[in-house]
């Protein structure tokens, strides 16, 4: 079965008929590498931004009381907007003419209950794709505000999981990093267009990986996606850590026994031992593994 993120990730990727692939350039020089990771997260705040600002303008109150959400649920989204266009005024101020623009979006919500996950799904790249990006900040000023935008997208991640979805909003001792690419195959498919005098990103896109099956450790599961097939690897980024597992026929695929709970990232690779921009096929796809009273007893009692 198609995790509700897969379903998201098909049906947005549907709705664009062309969404813009930014080719990939020479990699900047160490002086301006900060302007570069700068516009990359700006790129990310104003999809957001745009997301709950445009979203909340067309289910009000009445809305989400009809979905089954007290009233408090919208007025911490609308929080949460306001915290996205402050990121966005922030880097804007901070990169002055060099910053890019807004672009325009499809995010395909349907109802109350698709915004809600789509949401926690934008929440959840933010929080790895700030992570990712940290290590290659020059300037320390750069890298204080980073991480200051960082641990907040991560309270609201973490809040949408548990007090919105009922859900575990800390079910990992680890957050998992993308990097610039992987972040980008995610975002790319809600991107209808954007204005031409946006600074070009080094960036791409990867085809999309699509994931059929209950992923945990020990099930088998489909993988499908352009190019994917036998004799790759499915990489999967749980944590700080990577768990390899080699692609079937017909896509299938033994999820890794240490695959258990949290977010997890799926990367189809033609290596069996590293994933890298070159080497990627596919992906990412996203999966969030629910960890039960059950299996934290299990995981905690053999420390």
């Amino acid at each position: 079965m198609l995790t509700k993120y897969a379903v998201l990730a098909a049906a947005a990727a549907a709705a664009v008929t062309a969404a813009p692939v930014v080719e990939k350039r020479a990699a900047p020089g160490q002086a301006d590498i900060d302007t570069v990771i700068l516009n990359y997260a700006l790129t990310l705040e104003h999809l957001e931004n745009a997301f709950y600002r445009d979203t909340l303008a067309t289910y009000d109150a009445g809305a989400f009381r009809a979905a089954g959400y007290p009233d408090w649920v919208r007025q911490r989204f609308v929080e949460i907007g306001g915290h996205e266009k402050a990121h966005v005024d922030f880097l804007s101020k901070a990169l002055g003419d060099q910053a890019t623009k807004e672009c325009t979006y499809n995010f395909g919500i349907t109802d109350v209950k698709t915004f809600v996950a789509t949401s926690a799904l934008l929440e959840g790249i933010g929080n790895s794709a700030y992570l990712g990006a940290a290590q290659n900040i020059t300037n320390v000023a750069y890298l204080t505000a980073a991480g200051s935008i960082l641990t907040v997208e991560a309270r609201h991640a973490s809040w949408v999981a548990s007090s919105v979805q009922q859900g575990d909003g800390f079910p990992a001792g680890f957050d998992t990093p993308l990097n610039f690419n992987q972040t980008y195959s995610l975002a790319a498919p809600l991107i209808t267009s954007c204005p031409d005098s946006n600074p070009a990103l080094p960036v791409k896109a990867f085809p999309a990986a699509t994931i059929s099956g209950d992923v945990c450790g020990g099930k088998q599961v489909t993988i499908s996606g352009d190019g994917v097939q036998s004799g790759q690897f499915a990489a999967f980024l749980t944590g700080l850590n990577v768990y390899y597992a080699p692609i079937g026929d017909n896509g299938s695929v033994t999820v890794p026994s240490e695959v258990a709970y949290g977010r997890v990232y799926v990367v189809v690779t033609k290596s069996g031992d590293s994933v890298s921009d070159d080497n990627t096929v596919a992906g990412p796809a996203v999966v969030d593994i629910p960890l039960s009273a059950e299996k934290a007893e299990q995981i905690y009692s053999q420390q």
